[in-house]
Parts: C-alpha cells; structure tokens; sequence
C-alpha cells in the first residue's frame, strides 16, 4: 500500500518559520542582543502600567534624595521616586516613535512607489512636494503648533512627527521601485494588465519588504529623538511622567547642579539611548537574515 502523507497544518508551517527567523536572528550575537534589549523595553514599557502602581506621592521629606532602599534611583525634585517614573515614563515615548514611523513609512511607501511606477507629471508633482516639505523648518512649525494647539495626545504627537518626516525615506524608496520597475515579474504584470494598484502593492513592494522594514526601524529612532527634543525644548505639554518630560523636568529644575539629582538626570537618558541601541543593533541581524549575500557570508 502506498504511503499516504499529509502537508503540514498552517499552524505548524507558522511555528516552524518562527523558528527559523529566530534561529538565524541568533546567527549575529550584537543583533540578537539588540533583540532582547527591544523586547525588554517594549515589555517593561506595555506591561508596567498593569503591574506598577501609578500613583507617586510627593514626599517634602526627601526631595532630590539619594538612591536608597525603597528609592533605588533616589527622588525627584518633588519628592518622587524617580525608579517608578523610569518604568511608567516609556509607553508615551515608544507609542509616539513606533506610530509615527509607521505613519511616515507608510506616506513614503505609497507615494514613492506610485511616483516611480507612474513617472509623468505625478512624478514631478511629488518630488516637488517632497522638496517643499523638506525645507520646512520643523522646530518653527512644531512651535507654531504648540502655540496654537493643545498637543496633549500622543496620536497628535505622531502625526504631526510622522508627516514631516518622509522625504528622505520617499526618495529612497522611489529609487528603489525605479529599479525594480524595470524587472521581469513587473514587466509581466503590466502585460496581464493586472492595473496599477496590483502591480504595485501587489508585485513591487512586497519585494522591497527588507528594506521598509529595516527603515522603519531606523524611523522610530528618528521619530524618538524627535519627540524628546519637543520635551527637552518645552514645545510638548509637560503634562504626566515620560523619559522627555524627566530631562525637562532636570533641566529647568537646575538638577545637574545637585550631585544627589544625577540618577534622575541620568536614568531618563540611558533609557533612551539603551532603546536606540537596541533598535540600531537589531537592525544588524534583520539585515543579514533578509539579505541573502550577507547571510552567506
């Protein structure tokens, strides 16, 4: 009797690419560990708010105190724990990078990637807009908006980062797109008169998915320093507790006048540059797990 076999369920043909992704993302020790350094933070930064309790009380007895038990990163100028800030103060920030790159890969992808496939006058059209929105000066306009507006949300917050920054990626993927343009399975595509949608969102960007998602990454730790820098510079409201409003806060209360405040001045930022660390590292596996000439290296 012949052997009768069975293909794989779509849960384990899942599981098992699961498995590969995260073996060859172990192939690079500095990207791996870049991984977990992304992982850790998302998780403390979703998860905190669930298991820590919100509310820090003003203690007059112990403003900028010193690391000690009960305060292991010491006391805010107000007397609150700065290790409890430091844990809650994330979510704002990680939600605003990752939602405002993805608001800007997104406006990048879909107009350079129809700017390339069409040419002509949209083409043309859209370069220029590029241009225009490119010399316009950001820190100005995001003045001029806080002034007038009420930037309390972090959607608003993204947004306004995510749509001033796309240029630079739309070129890119433009280029990109020009090239793949001129490739076979396009070419064939067109002759099947599939329509300009399908063939570009169908054939052209899923074969561009490395590179967008590694500039995605690259665009959250843009979209971060962004959003500090509104912090840092007063532009955002200083309303709640994040990783912006702590150097803020140690700025304008003079902090780093006061050896006992450097915890608070300095957990904020090592925060952030652990986050950059991570996100710059893990884009050095994801480069050799979605590039085939460099995993075969």
């Amino acid at each position: 009797m012949a052997q009768v076999t069975t293909a794989p369920t779509t849960g384990a043909a899942n599981r098992g690419a699961l498995r590969g992704f995260f073996r060859e993302l172990t192939r690079s020790k500095t990207g791996f560990a870049g991984f977990v350094i992304v992982a850790l933070i998302l998780g403390m930064s979703a998860l905190a708010p669930i298991f820590v309790d919100s509310s820090n009380p003003t203690d007059v007895d112990a403003i900028w105190g010193p690391p000690r038990a009960g305060h292991w990163l010491g006391t805010d100028g107000s007397g609150k724990d700065t290790l409890k800030q430091i844990v809650l103060g994330g979510q704002t920030v990680v939600l605003v990078g990752f939602l405002a790159a993805a608001i800007t890969t997104v406006i990048a992808v879909v107009i350079g990637s129809l700017a390339a496939y069409i040419r002509g006058r949209f083409d043309g059209f859209m370069l220029q807009l590029t241009d225009i929105v490119m010399t316009i000066p950001q820190i100005v306009l995001l003045a001029v908006l806080g002034a007038f507006f009420s930037l309390d949300s972090p959607i608003a917050l993204a947004l306004i980062i995510g749509c001033l920054t796309w240029p630079v990626l739309m070129r890119s993927i433009r280029a990109q797109a020009l090239s793949l343009k001129e490739r076979e399975f396009v070419e064939a595509a067109k002759l099947l008169d599939l329509g300009t949608t399908r063939v570009v969102f169908g054939e052209i960007v899923p074969n561009m998915a490395s590179y967008i998602l590694i500039n995605f990454i690259i665009a959250v730790t843009n979209a971060i320093y962004a959003l500090v820098g509104l912090y840092v510079l007063g532009l955002a409201p200083l309303a709640g507790a994040n990783w912006g409003i702590m150097i803020n806060s140690a700025w304008i209360g003079g902090a780093m006048f006061l050896p006992a405040a450097m915890p608070y001045i300095l957990a904020p930022i090592a925060m952030i540059a652990l986050l950059q660390l991570g996100l710059i590292m893990l884009t050095r596996s994801l480069e050799e797990i979605l590039n085939p000439r460099l995993r075969d290296k």
